[in-house]
């Protein structure tokens, strides 16, 4: 693995040594490629084009994210940022290498979650894309554009993830390849015709289950926390550190969303109620402005406090996207155009 870690550092090298406006746009590329996003900017864009794909996006996302934590439990993965001092690479050759605040990640590396996640929760929305390609153009070109534009974006994600030492390229491409066999695998078993009762059921099976898991490698004599201290201490900036980062934070995220569905399921729109065009652009813009102010609400200081609110957070999220502003729209402006897409 030695070799296949320093030939990551040597291509993190050629990434870092481009000029500066190719920098900018490494560092634009991972953060908007954060997982969250997933949840918090391409669930409520893809629920306004068709309500399956948006459900869709959001089951697949906090499936995979899910997974991912799994796989970085059991795979042990290094980061980069940590492995060259680790190792002593750092010590035996000058290098030129710089951290970002992108840089350190508290989980274990592998495979990379931005990949992963991105790759599987966009895989519907990028399905759906084609098939209205397909419906409105005979050009085997246009038809190909929103696969083309998904493949070139996980290529640009996973540079940009080696470009700031988050992962090295192998973890970068287990990531690409098992979040798009996931998103193929998962577009056939739409949760939208789900009752409540399913998502609660899966909010509380992730949750145990990674409490479970989490226990039970701790028995075995597993230290868990083992990234974090490596994290702590070859990161540039304590700063930099951020509580979102670590596996636990995900686990949340997932469950509250899951739960989340659980509402949505529970307050549905009503039959014959449906969005129009224009309210469908409204209700983007609305949902965007709505999550994200929901991001910035102030958190608790205490870590079990902060873990709580992250989920119930999460767990607004898609009620308030997918159940209370189209009750609001559909209450202020009555549909007058073509219907919501299923």
């Amino acid at each position: 693995m030695d070799a296949l870690h320093t030939a990551g550092i040597r291509l993190a090298e050629l990434l870092q040594s481009g000029p500066p406006w190719l920098e900018k746009f490494w560092l634009l590329v991972t953060s908007q490629a954060d997982p969250k996003c997933i949840f918090t900017v391409c669930f409520p864009l893809a629920y306004f084009l068709s309500r399956r794909v948006g459900m869709l996006v959001l089951w697949t996302g906090l499936v995979a994210e899910w997974l991912n934590v799994v796989f970085k439990w059991l795979l042990f993965g290094e980061r980069p940022f940590w492995w060259l001092h680790r190792s002593g690479l750092a010590s035996r050759e000058l290098l030129t290498l710089r951290q970002f605040p992108a840089s350190c990640e508290t989980g274990p590396g592998s495979p990379s979650g931005h990949c992963m996640i991105t790759g599987a929760a966009l895989w519907p929305l990028v399905s759906e894309l084609t098939t209205l390609a397909a419906r409105h153009s005979r050009s085997p070109v246009l038809k190909l554009i929103p696969f083309g534009a998904y493949i070139l974006l996980l290529v640009a994600v996973g540079l940009s993830r080696v470009f700031v030492l988050a992962h090295f390229p192998h973890q970068v491409v287990s990531g690409i390849l098992t979040g798009a066999a996931l998103g193929w695998w998962l577009q056939t078993h739409s949760p939208t015709s789900r009752p409540p009762r399913f998502f609660v059921a899966a909010a509380l099976g992730l949750l145990l289950s990674s409490l479970s898991l989490h226990s039970l490698l701790l028995a075995a004599g597993v230290d868990l926390d083992w990234s974090i201290a490596l994290a702590s201490t070859w990161c540039s900036e304590a700063a930099w550190l951020r509580l979102d980062t670590r596996p636990f934070a995900s686990v949340c995220r997932d469950s509250g969303s899951a739960l989340g569905l659980a509402l949505v399921a529970a307050c549905p729109v009503p039959r014959g109620q449906r969005l129009g065009p224009r309210q469908r652009l409204a209700g983007a813009v609305l949902a965007l402005a709505a999550v994200q102010g929901l991001q910035r609400l102030p958190q608790p200081g205490s870590l079990a406090l902060w873990y709580g609110a992250r989920f119930l957070q999460y767990a607004a999220g898609p009620w308030l996207v997918a159940s209370l502003l189209p009750w609001l729209i559909l209450s202020v402006t009555p549909p007058r155009d073509s219907p919501h897409s299923e």
